[in-house]
């Protein structure tokens, strides 16, 4: 009677973890801004529950690139989180997301996206090949720089503005996100 009690809580405990366990969520993949994120979703699905993205989200809503951030991809995107956007100078977000400035807006998110899947050990297997930096072409058409420097992947600007890997290989359905710590600007 004990053993059968004791299979009945266990698979009662199966069942209640199976329920309430997100779908499709691999332990492995890092949260972002305390939620979890869902390889089977698109990149923007997933930032839209990231609290720390909503100011990127706001910024590819305004930029009308919500379709092609949703598509098949892959993509690799370098996402500034809000504390990133809030060192821009005063006003800058503000200015970017008025529609008269939605090309300058345009150009400022593609500079984010390089078109393919690079994982943190490909980016870092990239530079350390070519003696501690490789570029990558941007879906904006302007390389960007990676670098490796203190032990951290570092993504760095065509102006020379360094952005550091926060959060790494958050696997999506059409790519993969890497959450930076600064803005990346095109020249």
């Amino acid at each position: 009677m004990r053993t059968q009690i004791q299979r009945l809580t266990l698979a009662a405990t199966v069942a209640v973890a199976c329920a309430t366990a997100p779908a499709a969520f691999a332990a492995d993949n890092p949260m972002v801004g305390g939620v979890p994120m869902y390889a089977n979703k698109t990149i923007v699905e997933n930032a839209s529950t990231a609290q720390n993205l909503s100011t990127l989200v706001t910024a590819v809503k305004a930029a009308g690139l919500v379709d092609t951030l949703s598509g098949k991809g892959p993509f690799t995107v370098f996402a500034p989180d809000n504390q990133a956007f809030a060192k821009l100078p005063a006003g800058t977000v503000e200015t970017l997301l008025k529609p008269e400035n939605k090309a300058k807006l345009t150009q400022v998110l593609t500079y984010h996206v390089v078109p393919g899947t690079y994982t943190s050990t490909q980016l870092t297997a990239a530079a350390r090949s070519h003696g501690g930096s490789s570029t990558l072409k941007t879906v904006q058409g302007e390389a960007l720089t990676v670098k490796l420097q203190d032990g951290k992947v570092w993504v760095v600007d065509a102006k020379g503005g360094k952005s550091a890997v926060t959060t790494a290989d958050v696997r999506q359905s059409n790519g993969v996100v890497h959450v930076v710590d600064s803005v990346l600007m095109p020249k």
